[in-house]
């Protein structure tokens, strides 16, 4: 039997005809109300261009609550706006994140939508970042207008606020690739009137050219010395007050040492001259710095967002009634009103109503807690079933979500330090050409004054530590580059080095293993009633509620009416249908026994005379799954699941999987402990989290790994992310990192075979000037190359 995808999301339809959307005069079948909500919006704002030019599929609308776009007015407060809109000529400012993007014609298809707003004035959305700068005039359209109609066609936007850290690192980023780009169009040139240079070595060139060639190359190299170059020399400076010594004094001393010779043998009109050895090593180094930083930036992007897990506004319990205030301006004491589907804004205690709590953004797992008065809730959980009034007991900084980013920060500093290879040998490089260079100049001092400073440079030239600064940034640089196509980002060039060391994987389970994502499973039937029938009513009675459970029976069609429906927290739902009683939710609920459903996940259908159902309820686990935990058992790395989950599924899980050993209820400082048990001086543990609750274990892991549809916070902690949300992509990543730590050893034993094979030729004068620019450059270019080879790679 074939299986029909929606054409909006291109997930399976199993609702029949039931919702189609009529494109371009054909009827499209959507799988779900969301999507055929979403799809018609398109159509009838005249978008139908966004589906012929994207490149992937929409997201699936089942969790688009047309009720929730009335939040949006709260965006509308004076004293909500203050910390991210702007006011400029009349005109007011903001920047959206916006959840949902997968592609350039998800931009155009926002960009067009809001462009009908009367008063828009301006809108950039940007695919990458995920952002929208939006600028309008505040009396024709209103924030909440424009985040309705984002939400209208199938997007989440909220306002962001570019925290400081990224500030200064957008500053620094664009003044680096100023500095890289001068060093380049200076390296250009120079090397230009280089060749005429060289050549005049094998013809007579006139001194006048001589001169004006040498003039110009240094007029060009200037300000690649004096402005390019200044990140070594601050780096060098601080290294010497330090009291160490890094690669950089020796690059620092060389571009110094030979920017000044060559300007004075260009007055004087004698010796060598070496701008275009000093404007392009150091074109070189910045580029492969920039990378690094580039690809660092990149993969903190979505770490600015935290404040979107804390809601802006809260409805303050009064004496009057309910008032919408900010939610900065909450006090201990204050007494504020949750209603179902609305998150929670701050730390307290209930005190009055009983309801199921999503704490996934804490625990990870999906599954609501059952809450009653008294019981603690945390700020940036969600209430799904009924009303509560909940004491604020805690604010700010005091808040569970501020305590577990406190805890990740303190497993980041406590993470040990792994040095590359490449700068401990920098450290004892530089030093040794140092001292090789200073007995250099006094022995020649003796034996021919007038050539010992230029002999000392050779050395200095020659022995740069260009090709040894280069050979593990450039092939870190170009793994990184296929580490792209792959979907995964690297945050540092360390992962590298871990990777092929990693003898233990910890796994989360919901969201990383599984696809955190609820399915029917067996279905059994009982008291002779049919499937569609038993689907039917267990869709009637799970209309209306919040819970993940029962979305996934209510998105199913039905045509019942249940009278006297009656939710019982953390148990199930019963109703009356047809005037028949029945009951649906847990065994414990309908007092039945599990029987051999013991290992699954069950939901029960039953009415007063018995049961009539029971459905499994499956968390799928990801496709991939399988050959990934083959693959890593293939490389004898011992494998292991932590979970905040206490189910039997989680058993199920690890047994499907062939995984012995899991450790299921655990806390977030429980997973950190876990981690830390497994920790030896000769094992490194990975672990995959998803989720901010796995913040402090992913920063205190020796390697962390986090998949794309995790929180910010996760991503920020995470050393890997994994953007398509492919395990498999982590066994391919571990297949180039060895070969890129092959890649750099070669590197470094060729830097380092050049240097000792033009060391002694250079210490003993034999170096002709033009030699020891030309080969300080080959050695260079021929690290380069080497690490260009990676970009060959087939993933």
């Amino acid at each position: 039997m074939t299986t029909i995808s929606c054409f909006h999301c291109n997930e399976p339809v199993l609702t029949g005809n039931r919702f189609i959307t009529r494109i371009d005069n054909v009827d499209q079948m959507m799988c779900c109300p969301g999507c055929q909500a979403v799809s018609q919006a398109i159509v009838d704002a005249g978008l139908l261009s966004y589906y012929k030019y994207r490149t992937e599929p929409g997201n699936r609308q089942t969790a688009l609550v047309p009720d929730s776009l009335n939040h949006f007015s709260a965006y509308d407060l004076p004293e909500v706006q203050q910390d991210f809109v702007q006011g400029r000529d009349g005109r007011e400012e903001v920047t959206l994140s916006i959840d949902g993007i997968t592609c350039a014609a998800c931009a155009w298809l926002i960009e067009h939508k809001l462009q009908k707003l009367e008063g828009i004035e301006r809108i950039q959305v940007n695919s990458t970042t995920q952002r929208a700068f939006i600028r309008w005039k505040p009396g024709l359209v209103k924030l909440s207008d424009i985040l309705s109609a984002i939400g209208s066609i199938g997007y989440s936007a909220a306002p962001f606020q570019l925290d400081d850290q990224e500030v200064v690192s957008k500053r620094n980023s664009r003044r680096f690739l100023l500095r890289l780009g001068l060093a380049g169009f200076a390296t250009m040139q120079v090397m230009m009137f280089a060749l005429a240079l060289y050549a005049g070595y094998f013809t007579d060139l006139e001194t006048e050219y001589r001169d004006y060639f040498r003039w110009v190359s240094m007029i060009f190299a200037a300000p690649v010395v004096f402005y390019s170059a200044q990140p070594f020399y601050f780096s060098a400076i601080r290294a010497i007050l330090g009291g160490k010594l890094n690669m950089d004094v020796s690059v620092s001393i060389a571009i110094c040492g030979a920017y000044i010779a060559s300007c004075v043998a260009t007055i004087n009109g004698t010796g060598e001259v070496y701008f275009e050895s000093v404007s392009m090593f150091t074109f070189f180094l910045l580029l492969g710095r920039y990378f690094e930083q580039n690809a660092r930036q990149k993969a903190s992007v979505s770490s600015s967002n935290l404040h979107k897990l804390v809601p802006l506004t809260a409805s303050l319990v009064t004496e009057n009634g309910i008032e919408e205030i900010p939610a900065k301006k909450l006090q201990v004491g204050n007494i504020i009103l949750v209603s179902p589907g609305d998150v929670i804004a701050a730390d307290g205690k209930i005190i009055s109503g009983i309801s199921g709590i999503n704490e996934s953004m804490l625990t990870g797992e999906q599954l609501p807690v059952s809450k009653a008065p008294g019981a603690e809730v945390f700020a940036g959980t969600i209430n799904l079933e009924q009303p509560i009034k909940v004491e604020v007991t805690a604010i700010g900084q005091d808040q569970l979500v501020a305590e577990i980013i406190r805890l990740q920060e303190m497993a980041s500093n406590a993470k040990p330090a792994i040095a590359l290879t490449a700068d401990k040998l920098a450290r004892y490089f530089s030093a040794t050409i140092l001292t090789i260079a200073a007995i250099t100049y006094v022995v020649w001092r003796q034996i021919s004054p007038e050539d010992a400073f230029w002999v000392t440079l050779s050395v200095l030239v020659a022995t740069c530590p260009c090709a040894l600064a280069l050979a593990t940034p450039t092939a870190v640089t170009c793994a990184t580059g296929l580490f792209t196509r792959l979907g995964i980002i690297s945050r540092h060039g360390a992962v590298f080095e871990k990777l092929p060391r990693i003898k233990t994987v910890v796994f989360d389970k919901t969201g990383t293993l599984t696809c955190g994502n609820f399915s029917f499973g067996d279905i059994r039937l009982f008291d002779n009633i049919d499937k569609a029938r038993a689907l039917n009513l267990a869709s009637a009675l799970e209309q209306g509620s919040l819970h993940p459970i029962a979305r996934l029976f209510a998105r199913m069609p039905t045509s019942l009416e249940v009278q006297g429906q009656h939710h019982v927290v953390g148990l199930g739902v019963e109703g009356t249908i047809d005037g028949k009683h029945y009951r649906i939710g847990s065994a414990e609920y309908l007092n039945i026994a599990k029987d051999d459903m013991q290992s699954g996940q069950w939901v029960y259908l039953g009415d007063d005379t018995g049961l009539l159902a029971a459905f499994e309820i499956q968390d799928k686990l990801r496709d991939d799954a399988r050959d990934t935990i083959k693959a890593l058992k293939a490389k004898n790395i011992e494998l292991q699941i932590a979970s905040g989950d206490t189910s039997a599924h989680l058993q199920h899980v690890a047994s499907t999987l062939g995984i012995d050993k899991v450790s299921g209820g655990l806390k977030p400082k429980g997973k950190l402990e876990l981690v830390e048990s497994l920790r030896r001086p000769d094992t490194l543990v990975a672990m995959f989290g998803d989720g901010i609750n796995d913040a402090p274990v992913l920063a205190g892991a020796d390697l962390s790994v986090a998949m794309g549809s995790g929180s910010a916070i996760a991503k920020n902690s995470a050393d890997l992310i994994l953007l398509g949300d492919h395990l498999h992509r982590f066994v391919e990543a571990m297949n180039i990192a060895c070969k890129t730590n092959r890649i750099i050893r070669q590197n470094l034993a060729w830097a380092l075979g050049y240097n000792l094979l033009i060391l002694p030729l250079a210490v003993t004068g034999h170096v002709v000037p033009y030699i020891a620019a030309i080969g300080m450059s080959a050695s260079s270019l021929i690290v380069v190359g080497n690490s260009l080879r990676l970009l060959r790679l087939k993933p």
